[in-house]
């Protein structure tokens, strides 16, 4: 019997375009995965492409996106627990997935979020796929918290930016980990405002909580993946094709040790 491959596709805002390259690559080479995990961003991509869409297929479609496919101003910050309304980022992952669930996946699929009342990380095996996707990808104080019967969730990378366990609990035998978000908190020159202010705090803590992640899952990744993607900040909807050419070309990088370790 051939060993599995599990992908486990990290948070990165639009950094995670990368993950679409580094899907590509994979192809090229013949690699299909067995099993994906995904959070935020890396659930979108990660989701879409365990429903049929090809790689190809996710970046045409990606690239086209502007800031305002995704803005959505809200008239009741305070009450509503964000800046932006989800209503868009929704419409998005509805023509995107339909109505899918995601036990209907062509590949079988997790993905994770914080849920905010008990404070803990939250795999969704089964049901709506856009809606647990959405989920995944709420950044707090950014987008509206998803609302899935007694719950409410915000972005699973409070919790765990790139899900190996999961995926590794699905039956992986060879895990993969593509983070995008290396040099995320790396020293920045200013911090300009309180929505500024939020998302650097919110990065700091994302990354020190990775590391820790790290440490304790320590011999469940086979092959860590980490486009440098320089230079390029996460919430802002430029330098799509740059993620997309270094996702590319790390996967490309990482294709003899993937396929010896499958072997």
């Amino acid at each position: 019997m051939s060993k599995k491959l599990g992908l486990a596709l990290g948070s990165g805002g639009s950094r995670g375009v990368a993950h679409v390259g580094f899907l590509k690559a994979l192809e090229e080479a013949g690699i299909r995965p067995d099993y994906i995990s995904g959070c935020s961003m890396g659930s979108v991509v990660g989701c879409c492409y365990a429903s049929g869409m090809s790689a190809d297929l996710i970046r045409d479609e990606v690239l086209k996106l502007k800031t305002w496919d995704i803005v959505d101003i809200s008239p009741n910050v305070i009450s509503k627990m964000a800046i932006l309304r989800s209503k868009k980022i929704e419409d998005l992952l509805v023509a995107y997935l339909g109505d899918k669930k995601i036990e209907d996946l062509e590949i079988p699929f997790r993905c994770v979020a914080t849920e905010l009342y008990s404070g803990k990380l939250h795999v969704f095996e089964n049901g709506n796929a856009a809606v647990a996707v959405q989920a995944s990808s709420s950044v707090p104080g950014v987008f509206r918290p998803v609302k899935v019967d007694n719950m409410m969730f915000v972005d699973g990378g409070c919790l765990c930016r790139v899900p190996v366990k999961v995926v590794k609990e699905m039956g992986a035998d060879v895990v993969v980990a593509v983070d995008v978000l290396k040099n995320a908190s790396q020293p920045v020159e200013k911090v300009g405002n309180i929505l500024e202010m939020a998302l650097r705090v919110f990065d700091i803590m994302d990354t020190n909580q990775t590391l820790m992640s790290r440490a304790l899952e320590k011999g469940l990744c086979d092959v860590l993946v980490e486009p440098l993607i320089t230079g390029m900040s996460q919430y802002l909807v430029k330098g799509l094709d740059k993620a997309y050419e270094e996702g590319y070309e790390e996967g490309k990088a990482h294709i003899d040790e993937i396929k010896k370790l499958l072997k």
